[in-house]
């Protein structure tokens, strides 16, 4: 899977179309980047563009605003990364300067990610947004594991086959589509969720499985530290119920 074949099968209508370069200027006065996260922008960002933007006037979906976040439009942008760059950390930069909820195509050499995060108002700065929880992307994996569902799931990402009711629906359905490739490396099938409530549950039981895996993770290095067998079985004990709650929340994929 490339940037093309994403942006592809998006497809994403004509009248909705920019095709134009962002300058990096515009990340620099607006992420609010420390002296790290610019020289990150300067060094690890090789192009930006906008490839559209969707809005009622383009696609014919309706506006979404509510007391604490407003949906008026939503962009699509393509960012090429340096080879060495720091992706996570750009992701999230690009994410935050742009003050609407954006659709973000990435690559960095033969990989690449689409990544999406909501976005609200800010309750200490007014007219300013933030995200909204974590960036949901596709975890830049170029996997033969993946090769299975890529084509259900690009064919799941066509904004022909999301909601039309509202902007705000209509992305929530993309990172509910991402979130059920992040499930699909986990369960080994990639399934649109079945609800809302479906999609809810998927996102909270990924959430428990990484926390799972890090935490055994650090169980298994702690128990080979161990220097008394007696601790060693202690934490083995520990490490089975963890193992069993991460089974418990794989299931609810």
């Amino acid at each position: 899977m490339n940037a093309e074949a994403l942006i592809a099968a998006l497809d994403l209508p004509a009248s909705s179309r920019v095709d134009r370069r962002v300058p990096k200027k515009l990340l620099l006065e607006n992420a609010g980047p420390t002296a790290a996260d610019k020289r990150r922008i300067n060094d690890g960002i090789d192009e930006m563009s906008w490839l559209a933007t969707l809005k009622p006037t383009t696609i014919g979906v309706a506006e979404y605003r509510d007391d604490a976040r407003e949906y008026l439009e939503i962009p699509v942008l393509r960012l090429r990364l340096h080879a060495t760059a720091s992706a996570a950390r750009l992701l999230e930069l690009v994410h935050r300067a742009i003050p609407y909820p954006l659709l973000l195509v990435t690559e960095q050499g033969e990989r690449c990610s689409l990544s999406a995060a909501h976005k609200r108002w800010s309750l200490g700065e007014a007219g300013k947004t933030v995200l909204e929880g974590d960036v949901v992307a596709t975890d830049w994996a170029v996997q033969r594991d993946d090769a299975g569902w890529w084509p259900t799931f690009c064919d799941a990402l066509s904004i022909g086959k999301q909601p039309g009711d509202t902007l705000r629906a209509l992305y929530q359905a993309w990172i509910d589509t991402l979130l059920a490739l992040q499930a699909a490396r986990v369960t080994g099938v990639f399934a649109a969720a079945a609800s809302a409530e479906h999609a809810a549950q998927r996102r909270d039981a990924l959430q428990e499985c990484a926390q799972l895996d890090a935490k055994m993770a650090r169980l298994r290095a702690a128990a080979a530290r161990a220097k008394q067998i007696s601790h060693r079985v202690e934490i083995n004990l520990e490490l089975k119920r963890v193992a069993a709650a991460h089974v418990a929340a794989c299931a609810r994929l």
